[in-house]
C-alpha cells in the first residue's frame, strides 16, 4: 500500500520502515512534532490528519477520562465537532451565554460570565471550553477567563481553530501563551499546510495530559493518516524557523491598512482578529450573498458568507496585490441606503434539555420540515459548514424562537428523535 505505488501521488506513504506510526511516534514523526513544540511554545504539540475534528474530541477525552459525571462548561457557539464529541462519550454540555447577542457564530464569554457559572455549579465541570477567535473574527479574554479556570481548578480547553498564526504575532495571541490548558489549531486555515492539518497543544498548565495524547487521538483518528498532509506540517516548521514572523507583521499591516479603507468607503468591520476582514454588508444595503456573487465574477473568494456578514482570511500567502484588488473591488460597490436584512430573532437563550446528546444523536430519528418542528426534540445538529454552529443542540427541545432563527438562516428541514 498505496496501490499507486507513488507512481501518480509522489511522497503519499503508508507506515513503511522509517516513516514512523503518527499515533504511537518514536522517529521522524515525533522529532517533527518536538520541532513544533518549540516553535509555538507548548509542553508538547501532537499533529492530526483529520483537521481540529480530532484534537477537540481528543480534548475530551482527557478531561473526561475516569470520570463519573461528564460535564463541560462550554461558550454556546462551539463548533458542531464539540458536540459530536459529547455524543460519543456521553458529556453532558452546560451552555454559557454572553450578555448581549449577535449572532449565533459569535459569544463572547467575559470571565465574569464563566466565574458565575462556575459558582452554579454543585459540582465542578471536568472543564471549560470556549471559542475565540470565533468565525467572525471575533476574540474572547482567554488570559481572563484562564485565572477564573485556575482559581476553580478547572482545565480550560480553546478551539484555536481560526488563530493557528496567533502564536507568532509581535505579541502572542495564542491560548498556550494565555493561560488555556489544551488548545487546537487547524494548521490549514491560516498556515501554508494541506487540508486536513492540524496541532493538539498541550500547555505546561496541561502537562498531565501529555502523556494520554496519542491514545486519545487513536481513538477517534483513522489508522490510515495522510502523509501528504503530515509532511505539510514538518515543511512549516521551516517555515516558521524562516521569515513567517516578518510576512506575518506585513500582513497584518496590510491587513489593517485595507479595514480603515472599507471603513473609510462606509462598510463596518466585525471583530478584532488580525488577519480576517468581516463586514457588516447588510448595513451597506445587500446581504453576504449578494456581495459573495458580485465578487465571484471578480475571481474573489470569500471564505463566508450569510444574511449579514461577509468573511475574508488573509495569510502571508496572499500578495499586496490581492488585498487592494479586494479593497477595490469592494469600494466599487454602490452603497445601498437601507439595511437589507431584517434583525435576527432572539435565540432560545434558555433552550430546554430533554435528553442527552448522546441519546438523542445516537437513537432513532426522523426529518421534518422546520414548521412542523414545534416541540419536538433535536436530533442531530442540522448546520451547514461553515459555520457549522448549530442552532438547537442534540438533545433540546425546538420551541418558537428556535424556528424563528432556523428559518432566517434557510434551515428548511429538521432532523428531531423519532
Amino acid at each position: 500500500m498505496p496501490g499507486h505505488k507513488g507512481k501518480k501521488y509522489g511522497g503519499d506513504i503508508t507506515e513503511i520502515h522509517g516513516a514512523d506510526v503518527l499515533y504511537s511516534s518514536k522517529g521522524i514523526i515525533a522529532e517533527s512534532q518536538k520541532n513544533a513544540a518549540e516553535m509555538f511554545g507548548s509542553y508538547r504539540t501532537f499533529y492530526s490528519a483529520e483537521g481540529s475534528t480530532l484534537a477537540i474530541k481528543a480534548m475530551l477525552a482527557l478531561v473526561t477520562e475516569g470520570k463519573e459525571k461528564r460535564r463541560i462548561l462550554a461558550g454556546r457557539n462551539a463548533h458542531k465537532a464539540f458536540i459530536y464529541g459529547c455524543a460519543l462519550l456521553d458529556i453532558i454540555p452546560e451552555w454559557i451565554f454572553p450578555d448581549t447577542f449577535y449572532d449565533i457564530c459569535t459569544c463572547k464569554i467575559t470571565p465574569k460570565n464563566v466565574e458565575e457559572a462556575l459558582k452554579k455549579c454543585n459540582e465542578l465541570p471536568c472543564a471549560v471550553y470556549i471559542t475565540s477567535p470565533d468565525y467572525l473574527g471575533v476574540q474572547t479574554d482567554i488570559e481572563g477567563i484562564s485565572k477564573v479556570c485556575r482559581a476553580y481548578e478547572v482545565p480550560l480547553l480553546v478551539d484555536n481553530a481560526h488563530g493557528a498564526y496567533t502564536a507568532f504575532l509581535e505579541k502572542s495571541e495564542h491560548p498556550l501563551h494565555l493561560g488555556a490548558d489544551m488548545c487546537c489549531d487547524s494548521a490549514h486555515k491560516t498556515l501554508p499546510v494541506l487540508t486536513g492539518g492540524a496541532y493538539l497543544h498541550i500547555s505546561e498548565n496541561g502537562k498531565k495530559y501529555a502523556c494520554g495524547a496519542q491514545n486519545a487521538l487513536a481513538l477517534f483518528a483513522s489508522t490510515s493518516p495522510s502523509y501528504l498532509i503530515l509532511s505539510s506540517l514538518d515543511e512549516c516548521n521551516a517555515y516558521f524557523e524562516g521569515d513567517y514572523r516578518k510576512e506575518l507583521k506585513e500582513t497584518v499591516k496590510l491587513t489593517e491598512k485595507a479595514k480603515k479603507q472599507l471603513c473609510k468607503g462606509g462598510y463596518r468591520i466585525i471583530g478584532t482578529e488580525k488577519t480576517k476582514i468581516t463586514l457588516c454588508v447588510s448595513e451597506y444595503g445587500y446581504t453576504g450573498f449578494e456581495i459573495e456573487e458580485m465578487l465571484r465574477e471578480k475571481k474573489i473568494y470569500c471564505e463566508y458568507a450569510d444574511q449579514k456578514h461577509i468573511v475574508f482570511m488573509v495569510t502571508p500567502q496572499n500578495t499586496k496585490e490581492d488585498i487592494e484588488y479586494l479593497v477595490s473591488v469592494l469600494r466599487l460597490i454602490e452603497r445601498v441606503k437601507m439595511i437589507k436584512t431584517e434583525p435576527i430573532p432572539t435565540p432560545p437563550f434558555i433552550p430546554k434539555v430533554v435528553t442527552t446528546p448522546r441519546k438523542a444523536m445516537l437513537g432513532e430519528k426522523e426529518t421534518v420540515k422546520t414548521k412542523d418542528a414545534l416541540h419536538r426534540v433535536c436530533a442531530s445538529p442540522t448546520v451547514s459548514c461553515p459555520p457549522a454552529i448549530p442552532i438547537v443542540i442534540s438533545g433540546e427541545e425546538i420551541d418558537e424562537k428556535a424556528i424563528e432563527l432556523f428559518e432566517h438562516y434557510g434551515v428548511t428541514e429538521i432532523e428531531v428523535i423519532k
